[in-house]
């Protein structure tokens, strides 16, 4: 049995007033020896860069890496990440998301077989206020059985609570300012079943998400990246017949 290790990345800006729930839920976890903790920071000018350098300092036998300096953008950030990470597995927790217990990384790690064959394991995801407390749960849910053909019927797994293994990891499209998550996805899921893995499903629920992220704040730009993403993976007529069925769903 091993232990896989799980690189966190963390991108932030100007996120002082919703940062240090994200970084206490980290610190929490049982199994945060496993973890490398990387915050991607885009020259805030608030207080976001003391806060970290603050839980880097409390957290001494933690490996965390703090980068500050400016980006061409979210999911330009959201690549340096991946380059710098080591671990085994990859997830982005982004200011103001949190792991949803303290035993979240257990759950997903705790004991796995040496030949483990999940390429991404994935959960479910709660929709949480500014305060942190419970809305609702994410609309979309889970299926038990994922692969990159699922996301036809939209993004039905929150970015938070997708797990990657690092090794299939490829970088954002950052012609994409808004949907580019879901492009990524897709093309993990694609790798997955070329390579011969698996996707593995857990009931629990993995990531607290802040609602009014950048995608919901610009949710028109959003849906029509997002329609381009899918008509590149499934074929323009494909995406307009999902579409139509989307609305006919609401």
């Amino acid at each position: 049995m091993n232990t896989p290790r799980l690189s966190i990345i963390t991108v932030t800006y100007n996120a002082a007033s919703t940062l240090e729930r994200t970084l206490q839920s980290v610190e929490k976890q049982g199994f945060r020896l496993f973890v490398e903790h990387l915050i991607i920071d885009g020259a805030s000018k608030d207080a976001t860069l003391a806060i970290a350098e603050a839980y880097k300092e409390r957290n001494a036998d933690m490996d965390i890496t703090i980068v500050s300096e400016r980006d061409k953008g979210l999911y330009d950030a959201m690549n340096k990440g991946l380059h710098m990470a080591k671990g085994e597995f990859i997830c982005f927790l982004n200011a103001g998301d949190k792991l949803h217990a303290d035993d979240t990384i257990e759950q997903i790690f705790g004991v796995r077989p040496a030949d483990d064959k999940a390429g991404v394991i994935y959960g479910q995801t709660d929709i949480v206020n500014a305060n942190g407390e419970f809305l609702h749960k994410r609309r979309l849910t889970p299926p038990t059985l994922l692969t990159w053909k699922s996301f036809e019927w939209g993004m039905l797994v929150c970015h938070q609570s997708f797990y990657a293994r690092r090794s299939f990891c490829v970088d954002y499209d950052t012609q994409y300012r808004f949907s580019a998550d879901v492009d990524w996805c897709i093309k993990i899921l694609k790798r997955c079943e070329d390579e011969g893995f698996t996707t593995e499903y857990h009931s629990e629920v993995f990531t607290d998400y802040l609602d009014e992220g950048m995608t919901t704040r610009n949710h028109r730009a959003s849906l029509i990246e997002r329609f381009k993403v899918m008509s590149s993976h499934y074929g323009f007529l494909s995406t307009v017949w999902h579409h139509f069925l989307f609305i006919f769903r609401k």
